[in-house]
């Protein structure tokens, strides 16, 4: 059941990271969006660790997921603008 809950939150911060973002070079489809809120959520785990708000054992949030997925496309968008 904890696979499926990543998966459906991972689609879920995907989805709101990509209707928040501006461009048109977002990735496509149900398993992207996902993908892009599973790392997104990684992302943010990541920074909040180094910044200091979370800590070794704490994950981000389903806002932080939302924010780091936007990070991540912000990325996307800048790699596919120069390609």
């Amino acid at each position: 059941m904890a696979i499926l809950g990543t998966i459906i939150i991972g689609f879920l911060a995907g989805l709101i990271a990509r209707w928040v973002t501006p461009g048109n070079h977002h990735p496509r489809g149900f398993i992207l969006t996902t993908v892009l809120g599973i790392v997104g959520a990684v992302v943010a785990t990541w920074l909040g660790q180094q910044i200091g708000w979370y800590g070794p054992g704490d994950g981000a949030n389903f806002i932080g997921a939302i924010v780091g997925a936007v990070i991540v496309l912000l990325g996307w968008n800048q790699i596919a603008r120069r390609a």
